[in-house]
């Protein structure tokens, strides 16, 4: 069933507009009759049948709504350094399928790729809109947040709003299973670019009481490295029954 996201919807009949409206006629070449969800940042699902279409939008009548039982019980916050080329794209979409709940850019002294601010707002708009995408293609109930880049003093300093807050660190740590269970709503996670963190950096996150922790006696590539961990953690949160 098609999936899409809507902030608000009132009334038993919504108009869809703009590119969802495009995506509905013109590329799923949807007909009168037929059955889409519309998710709204309140954290229902609604259930929809195609009414009628318009020049520039799709009228749908609301059958149906419910809680959206699609997101997990814990929220990760995926704290990533930079990496070269198009990796980012990758971690975005499928971190996004995962679960994840938002994604924050981070500068570290390793990182190769070191955009200035035009570019960086270029990469942001691209990785929003793959998170994007990648939300409605898991039908996840909220579309997660990319956000601006933040250098690891900023990022550090948030980590006391969250129930835990690691890092992945290829020289070694805490065991995951020994930090995470199931009672832990919201985490940090901090991941490093191609050349890991500098011991200074991990030793920054400490003191913000972020936890070294290690994914086993292999070391991950950076794209490799988060994927691991969120499934890892939504393991240890039993968001994977």
């Amino acid at each position: 069933m098609a999936w899409f996201f809507t902030p608000v919807i009132s009334g038993d009949k919504f108009e869809i507009t703009g590119e969802d409206a495009r995506h509905i006629s013109k590329s799923l070449r949807m007909k009168i009759g037929e059955a889409l969800t519309l998710c709204t940042t309140d954290g229902k699902r609604h259930e929809c049948e195609i009414e009628s279409f318009t020049v520039d939008s799709v009228i749908v009548n609301v059958l149906s709504s419910t809680v959206c039982e699609q997101e997990p019980s814990v929220k990760i916050t995926l704290f990533m350094a930079l990496t070269k080329g198009d990796k980012m794209d990758d971690i975005v979409q499928k971190s996004v399928e995962l679960g994840v709940y938002e994604i924050v850019p981070v500068l570290t002294s390793r990182c190769i790729s070191r955009p200035d601010e035009k570019q960086m707002k270029k990469k942001v708009a691209r990785w929003q809109k793959i998170a994007d995408n990648a939300a409605s293609q898991s039908r996840r109930g909220i579309i997660p947040n990319v956000r601006d880049m933040l250098t690891l003093k900023e990022a550090s300093a948030l980590c006391k709003n969250f129930d835990k807050a690691i890092v992945f660190y290829e020289c070694g740590g805490e065991k995951l299973r020994d930090i995470i269970n199931e009672n832990a709503k919201t985490i940090a996670m901090f991941v490093g670019s191609e050349g890991g963190f500098e011991e200074s950096e991990i030793e920054l996150l400490k003191e913000n009481s972020v936890i070294p922790t290690t994914l086993g006696a292999r070391i991950l590539r950076a794209q490799t490295a988060p994927i691991a961990g969120i499934t890892a953690i939504m393991y240890q949160t039993k968001n994977l029954e």
